[in-house]
């Protein structure tokens, strides 16, 4: 059964900084867990006091032991999810393995991805990718239709957003990978948008791989992303992007030709940033207690409120009012948004402030009702008062 309400909130005192502030923007940096600071200080224990033996007493095995545990929540099997420092590098090692052929070298993706990673896949036409990016009508959603349309016999691989970082615009995976299947395609899916508030199950999706990140909703901080790779399928595939962790046997610093390691451990590379996995590993604690389906279940009811309101202030909104079409964020767009949007920081109201994306705020599963009125009543107040005014000057060498 899913939890209530109230044993979500029970979990909220895991987050000091949210005594001293409205945290609306775990879309971009999830608030620190409290535990946060004491793994960074075991960290440094297990530094000071073993030395070098630490990478025998969980150091050499960290990058698979959280990728399990994160693995867990995103529904794939144990020993297919490693990680990684960052989702870009994530893709590319992913991509580093794929192989584009003259007849089968369409890369498809979507004009609102995360541009990152856009600028990784126009990257592969120098690997002899076409690039296909299917562009956006309205700016928040991408027709299905459409991007299924694009994907046929040429298509090597459909590389999309779960969820869509401006607007919470929500893919239809299903459907996507029905027809990637049908042409013969892998699937890349990005889940750094909805790992930890949307569920997902990503063996049961029939993805082939997917990268996403601690540092959002699932309250990891930075330097901490994951990849997973179909079991079926990880062995068949060769990274040219490598290094000394993904050797079949790094200890033995063979410098002869390069023998990768079987399983997902032959997507890892160089040596892995240990505090910051240290550091993930109170997130995932946290977000694991409170369970995916309740923190879902929270999220639509949080932003359902705020499209409520926006809708009796008659303010724009930039993300899809169907519960089933979007993932954690409301992009809430007044008059005078960016100018609001900071106005309200200075309030200590968090949130932040996307071009084409509005307000984005963004309630996870420690956050109270009280704290979405009291945003959405400043920004009246702030409108009311003008004092955005102050500002409007500099703008345009600020965003």
């Amino acid at each position: 059964m899913p939890r209530t309400q109230d044993d979500l909130l029970g979990l909220r005192a895991e987050f000091p900084s949210l005594e001293s502030c409205t945290y609306l923007v775990s879309h971009s940096l999830g608030a620190m867990p409290r535990a946060a600071e004491e793994r960074l200080a075991s960290y440094a224990r297990e530094w000071r006091e073993l030395g070098n033996s630490a990478w025998n007493e969980g150091w050499w095995r960290l990058s698979w032991t959280l990728g399990d545990r994160i693995g867990q929540l995103l529904g794939a099997p144990p020993g297919s999810v490693v990680m990684q420092p960052n989702v870009t590098l994530a893709a590319a090692v992913f991509l580093s393995a794929v192989e584009f052929t003259k007849d089968r070298n369409r890369l498809v993706t979507t004009a609102l991805n995360f541009p990152s990673l856009l600028y990784l896949f126009r990257g592969q036409s120098d690997r002899g990718a076409h690039v296909v990016e299917v562009p956006s009508d309205d700016g928040i959603t991408i027709e299905t239709e459409r991007l299924l349309e694009a994907i046929d016999a040429r298509t090597r691989i459909v590389a999309i957003s779960h969820v869509l970082f401006r607007s919470s615009y929500r893919q239809d995976v299903e459907a996507i990978v029905t027809r990637a299947r049908e042409c013969g395609a892998l699937v890349l899916l990005d889940v750094y948008q909805s790992a930890g508030t949307v569920p997902i199950d990503l063996a049961a999706a029939g993805v082939d791989a997917a990268m996403g990140g601690c540092l959002k909703w699932l309250c990891g901080g930075p330097g901490t992303a994951f990849l997973y790779v179909r079991p079926d399928l990880v062995d068949s595939l060769r990274p040219r992007m490598t290094g000394w962790f993904a050797h079949r046997d790094p200890f033995a610093f063979d410098t002869g030709p390069f023998e990768p390691a079987g399983g997902i451990g032959r997507f890892l590379h160089g040596t892995p940033a240990i505090p910051a996995l240290r550091a993930a590993e109170a997130g995932i604690d946290v977000v694991t207690r409170a369970g995916i389906p309740s923190i879902r279940a929270k999220s639509v009811r949080l932003t359902s409120r705020i499209l409520d309101r926006c809708a009796a202030e008659e303010w724009a909104v930039r993300t899809p009012r169907e519960p089933n079409q979007r993932g954690g964020v409301v992009g809430v767009d007044p008059p005078h948004a960016y100018e609001v949007s900071r106005a309200l920081i200075e309030e200590r109201i968090f949130v932040d402030y996307r071009p084409g994306g509005g307000i984005r705020m963004a309630p996870h599963f420690y956050n109270e009702d009280a704290e979405v009125d009291h945003a959405l009543d400043s920004i009246s107040d702030i409108l009311a008062r003008e004092s955005w005014k102050r500002f409007a000057e500099g703008r345009e060498e600020v965003t």
